[in-house]
């Protein structure tokens, strides 16, 4: 087994030999993945629910649909994403050629989380094979069937010399940071994000982080309370809440309480059943560690719904907690689980200062009929994402960004942002080697007439303002 030293030393060799340069081979190297996840759905599937327990209809629209979808908007646009972008030009540079080229990095390091094994690790692969990087993948050994799965699979479909997996633990992990590496892009907890940023600073390497974060979710008197109920019902337990969009906490009135509640345990029953347990349609938790940590955060406020758990079935009951204090323990961290806490709030005023007091999440879910009230949390807010009555669905569209503010993240992804997360941008400025009476005017020795010739040529006027001659 070739050493992590070697793995790099290898991709950095493919890269300077220019070969990932062109668009014929990216787009060669897209559709030879599209034809891995089209050919190996059933393995996938199955190393999923090995994983998580993974229903197969979550498994197919969050991680398997989701990736092809990527995917093909990047063989779909990639001719247009690496077209040269010419730039407006001032009066001196008006015989000059200006643009912006699009080039890859270099070697990429992608270290992927456990909670989305496939769809985490895969998509910001796509950014930057489309850019025109080498990449080496990092999946986590939390979900050890994935991971392997990805390392068998991957050198089968892809130029080998250009991108590698290298599985493990901490150990390989470490590794791979003390190498040289021209972009890293990491997906996971806040704690290691910050180890990942201080190794990359070492080289002075550019990164993205994905990290996490408390989500709050508003809701407001006005809001359809059915379909609210279903709405956050299916957000907070996708994927036994193993999902860093899930709503993390509701705030909202008691009054709005006292009717949200019923309707979220109606949801829960209509969803999994008299005994989630032995529903099908709900996986588990990743591992034992996870289970005692959630477990832990069940004696926070009073259980309204579920609060059950199975150790030997890494099961938790979906649950619903009310008389939630800001101070309990399932308030000071990223639940990561299938547990809702309901706060109280007076108004929405002191919901957005609730929000305000804590770090900046990755997403904010409002629910109100009243547009005046979402206007007023989105723009009295700061958050990675925002969705108005709804949540999640704001990453379903590969126009628009995906990534965090302050604690919940850096740098952004998704369909043409991964293809530019992935990309340097390079000044270009093509000048003819003519025209030296115009240069001149910028050498010495210096006179008032040139700095008044150079003033007028280069200088940028307002919008809407009015040049006199006099």
């Amino acid at each position: 087994m070739s050493s992590t030293k070697e793995v790099a030393a290898r991709l950095r060799e493919a890269f300077n030999s220019g070969k990932t340069r062109t668009a014929e081979f990216r787009l060669k190297q897209l559709k030879a993945m599209l034809n891995l996840m089209k050919e190996n759905e059933g393995a996938l599937l199955e190393a999923l629910k090995k994983d998580l327990r993974k229903p197969n209809f979550e498994s197919i629209i969050s991680e398997v649909l989701f990736t092809k979808n990527e995917i093909v908007c990047a063989i779909n646009n990639l001719t247009e994403w690496m077209k040269p972008e010419y730039v407006e030009k001032t009066l001196v540079t008006k015989l000059d050629t200006c643009f912006i080229k699009k080039e890859p990095f270099g070697v990429a390091l992608i270290i992927g989380p456990w909670n989305y094994p496939i769809q985490l690790v895969l998509t910001p692969f796509i950014g930057a094979v489309a850019a025109g990087n080498c990449a080496i993948l990092k999946p986590s050994e939390v979900s050890p069937n994935s991971s392997q799965l990805l390392s068998e699979l991957l050198p089968k479909y892809l130029d080998k010399d250009c991108f590698a997996v290298v599985c493990g633990g901490v150990k390989e992990t470490t590794e791979l940071l003390e190498e040289k590496f021209d972009y890293i892009f990491f997906t996971g907890g806040t704690h290691v994000g910050k180890i990942i940023m201080t190794a990359a600073a070492k080289h002075l390497t550019p990164v993205s982080l994905e990290l996490g974060g408390k989500n709050p979710c508003y809701v407001d008197k006005s809001c359809d309370i059915n379909n609210t109920a279903h709405r956050i019902a299916w957000a907070r337990f996708l994927n036994m809440g193993q999902t860093c969009i899930a709503p993390d906490y509701v705030l909202c009135t008691k009054a709005v309480r006292e009717e949200l509640v019923p309707a979220l345990i109606n949801c829960l029953e209509e969803f999994y059943g008299k005994n989630p347990q032995e529903s099908e349609d709900l996986g588990r938790i990743i591992n034992e560690k996870h289970f005692n940590r959630l477990k832990a955060l069940l004696s926070s406020g009073k259980v309204a719904v579920g609060g059950q758990t199975d150790e030997k079935d890494k099961y938790i009951a979906p649950t619903v907690l009310v008389d939630v204090k800001e101070t309990d323990p399932v308030m000071q961290e990223e639940i990561f689980g299938p547990i809702l806490p309901i706060v109280d709030v007076e108004n929405i005023d002191e919901a957005i200062a609730f929000m305000n007091r804590h770090e900046k999440p990755l997403a904010l879910y409002v629910y109100s009929a009243d547009n005046k009230v979402v206007k007023d949390v989105l723009e009295r807010t700061s958050s990675g994402g925002f969705c108005s009555n709804d949540c999640i669905m704001q990453m379903t569209l590969f126009s628009l960004p995906f990534g965090g503010v302050g604690d919940s993240g850096m740098g952004m992804y998704h369909g043409r942002f991964s293809f530019d997360t992935f990309s340097h941008k390079r000044a270009c400025m093509l000048r003819s080697a003519g025209m030296e009476k115009i240069s001149a005017l910028r050498y010495p020795p210096y006179g008032s007439h040139n700095l008044s010739t150079i003033e007028w040529t280069t200088e940028i006027k307002e919008k809407g303002s009015v040049c006199c001659i006099m």
